[in-house]
């Protein structure tokens, strides 16, 4: 009797919501899994579905995005085993999960700090407030 080979998992892209495979089908290894390698066509369209999501991002409460962004590290704590058997050391997960907790903390708090009423010579205000203006993309390789 032969030894069975275990089937791997092949890990898909996260898209405007969906899960879509790689637009090229190609993947590479990553300790026993499979992980989709995305093309240019695949950075495209993150960035447009992004943009799309600019607009309710930016209309929500500053404490709805700091809920949101504490939602991820919740999910990400759940499955921090996952990524340590994938071969991510602990340490950088918990990193991880810590840096999205201090910016689900920041997310109301930031216009308090840097937002600003400005001195003018004038009989009317001047007043400064961050807000969201547009997409940020990381490519790691």
């Amino acid at each position: 009797m032969s030894e069975r080979v275990a089937v791997r998992k092949t890990y898909k892209l996260y898209i405007g919501g969906k899960f879509p495979r790689s637009e090229s089908g190609r993947s590479y290894i990553v300790q026993d899994a499979n992980v989709a390698l995305s093309s240019r066509k695949d950075a495209r369209d993150a960035v447009v579905a992004a943009r799309a999501a600019v607009k309710g991002w930016a209309g929500a409460t500053a404490y709805n995005r700091g809920q949101v962004l504490y939602r991820v590290a919740e999910m990400l704590e759940g499955r921090r085993e996952q990524f340590v058997v994938l071969g991510v050391p602990g340490e950088e997960v918990d990193a991880a999960i810590d840096r999205w907790v201090w910016y689900a903390g920041w997310s109301d708090k930031i216009a308090q700090v840097y937002g600003a009423a400005n001195p003018v010579a004038g009989p009317y205000f001047n007043l400064s407030a961050p807000e969201p203006t547009g997409v940020v993309a990381v490519v790691a390789r």
